[in-house]
């Protein structure tokens, strides 16, 4: 007589004890079910034998975790770096309490998302999870650190040259790998480096560095004044101050618990130090939702709080076999909020109508919601920007370094390739656009950003977005909403569209005092907090543009929708581990862009002079 067995054994009911009952199974069945499935089938199972108000509070502690969590949670051993977000800014005390009665470390406190960093037991997550005090739980996953003819290519030379615009009063924080301690190119008038303020979240030091060399860059990028080339290799906004925050350490690696507290930082501090805008050529993974990954909610109180968040796209264009692919783009450019920015590559010339899309800059729809992605793009290939002579990638890079005009000690400039080289030119861009006219509110940077873009023939909206930088444009809209009422008649080359969400809207011409650029109005929504019609301006019904009526998504009857993916590529966020990024690869391999991308398309780039 054969014997019956039962498939679960009941203390396979405890998460705890998953994995171990896992083995139990036959072989093939092992092999054939993995743990996120065997969950939900044991969860199934448990509705037989569990009270309903037992099951639900089991379904509500795993619906608090992020998928990788959640399989996580199925572990009985180890421990995961995790952000814990409360359900309001009171009862923070009351859950760092909760995390460590549960045997969790708190690393540190991260109050512009009502939550802290943590280190806690796998076996810890669901009744952590299950705290009234907690609304959701995230994996703390990496973060990577993603120019004479990039200026006169965007335009921002000729801004300087015809109206002195030059970034002079506005300060930039620059969230990435640190700062060198002295450049010549960032200093001042009274000879001092215009780094207003470092932090670092890494290992705590006061005094800027740079061990890694990737923020030095990118901060050249937008501040730097060519002082050791003649001025030939200055950045787009040579007079601005940076605030330097560094987050990645010396392999270009980080948590985004720490850029989460930079961000922090910079929203507590904007005020006293002058904070405009942030740079972060920094990003991870997603797997979840903008609305659900503290990142993108930290970027989002920051813009909230009136400062332009730019993020990078990522350098996912391109599958390891050079096929193009959709649905790269990175936390957290992912987010509606963040102005996104691509790469493109000005071809070694000043002339704008031979650049190209980089092949490795990332496209969109983002992963999980779907979102058109990114805004504009931006020189991204062969930018030429500081070096730092002791960081790593002086070393692993030094086919890349290049001589200036003065006599220093070491070379004093590097080429490095990537999104995180784009987004430094849009945040220069923003840096002279806010010196044109302080008003600008984020959704109005964004919108004249796009606006103003050129877009070009052969790329969709996924790829290219609005279009090509034109900072000229741009500076010149931020200069015209500076009157009451006031935005420029579209110019035959501007895209004279908005991306608004994920619908294109055109026909219309932008106005100052539009409602879309209220800090209470989410880009994207169709409404506004009073439940009106957001809208950008008024319509165009002549080439003068000179109407009356109000650009709404009604008088656009809708817009259309923002698409483009070719043969339904999408990107597989391929990780066997939540903890590194890693695209469409097993290897394990962190990407740090401009660096270890595993695109060619990322070598960096010495052009000929």
């Amino acid at each position: 007589m054969q014997q019956i067995h039962d498939p679960v054994p009941d203390r396979c009911f405890r998460h705890d004890e998953l994995r171990a009952c896992r083995l139990l199974w036959p072989a093939e069945v092992r092999q054939a079910v993995p743990v996120r499935v065997l969950l939900a089938l044991v969860l199934g199972i448990a509705a037989v034998r569990m009270p309903a108000a037992q099951l639900q509070v089991a379904t509500d502690s795993l619906s608090k975790l992020d998928p990788i969590l959640r399989e996580r949670a199925a572990l009985p051993s180890g421990r995961s770096r995790v952000i814990v977000r409360g359900v309001d800014a009171t009862q923070l005390s009351g859950l760092v309490a909760a995390v460590r009665s549960a045997g969790g470390a708190v690393a540190r406190a991260l109050p512009i998302v009502n939550g802290c960093a943590a280190t806690v037991p796998n076996a810890a997550l669901t009744v952590i999870a299950a705290s009234g005090l907690v609304q959701h739980l995230s994996l703390d996953r990496v973060a990577a650190g993603a120019l004479e003819r990039t200026g006169a290519t965007v335009g921002s030379t000729t801004l300087r040259q015809q109206f002195g615009y030059d970034g002079g009063g506005v300060t930039v924080a620059i969230i990435d790998s640190g700062i060198t301690s002295w450049h010549d190119d960032l200093a001042g008038a009274t000879g001092t480096q215009r780094v207003d303020h470092f932090v670092d979240f890494v290992n705590g030091t006061t005094t800027p560095y740079d061990d890694y060399g990737h923020g030095t860059h990118v901060a050249g990028i937008v501040a730097g004044d060519g002082f050791d080339s003649s001025g030939a290799r200055g950045g787009i906004a040579p007079a601005a101050h940076i605030v330097a925050l560094k987050v990645l350490d010396r392999t270009g690696a980080g948590r985004i618990s720490d850029v989460i507290a930079a961000l922090g930082y910079v929203v507590a501090h904007s005020g006293e130090l002058n904070i405009r805008v942030v740079n972060l050529s920094v990003a991870a993974a997603v797997y979840e939702s903008y609305n659900l990954d503290p990142l993108t909610l930290a970027a989002k109180a920051a813009v909230d709080a009136g400062i332009v968040v730019i993020a990078a796209a990522g350098n996912n264009g391109r599958s390891p076999d050079g096929a193009t692919r959709y649905g790269g783009v990175t936390s957290p450019g992912n987010a509606p909020w963040v102005l996104t920015v691509g790469a493109s590559s000005h071809m070694g010339t000043v002339d704008r109508s031979d650049d190209t899309i980089a092949v490795f800059s990332s496209r969109g729809p983002t992963a999980i919601d779907g979102a058109a992605k990114p805004d504009v793009v931006a020189p991204g290939v062969g930018i030429e920007s500081l070096s730092d002579p002791s960081s790593g990638l002086y070393s692993t890079k030094s086919a890349y370094l290049l001589n200036g005009t003065a006599s220093t000690t070491y070379l004093p400039y590097l080429s490095l390739s990537g999104t995180s080289m784009s987004a430094p030119v849009v945040a220069g861009t923003v840096a002279l656009m806010l010196q044109a006219n302080p008003t600008l509110t984020p959704n109005a940077v964004k919108a004249i950003l796009e606006y103003t873009a050129q877009p070009y023939a052969g790329y969709d909206r996924q790829t290219q977005g609005a279009g090509f930088l034109d900072a000229g444009g741009a500076v010149e809209m931020a200069r015209s909403f500076a009157v009451a009422g006031g935005g420029d008649a579209p110019a035959p080359a501007w895209n004279a569209a908005l991306i608004w969400g994920s619908r294109l809207v055109s026909g219309g011409r932008l106005r100052a005092n539009a409602s879309a650029w209220s800090s209470a109005v989410t880009w994207g929504s169709p409404v506004t907090n009073a439940g009106e019609a957001v809208d950008w301006g008024v319509v165009c019904l002549s080439a003068a543009c000179d109407a009356t009526s109000a650009w709404t998504l009604a008088s656009m009857l809708g817009g259309s929708a923002v698409n483009g993916v070719a043969d339904g590529d999408t990107v597989v966020w391929g990780t066997t581990d939540g903890d590194t990024v890693v695209w469409g690869t097993t290897d394990g391999d962190t990407v740090v862009w401009g660096t270890s991308c595993t695109d060619p398309g990322c070598e960096p780039v010495v052009w000929p002079r």
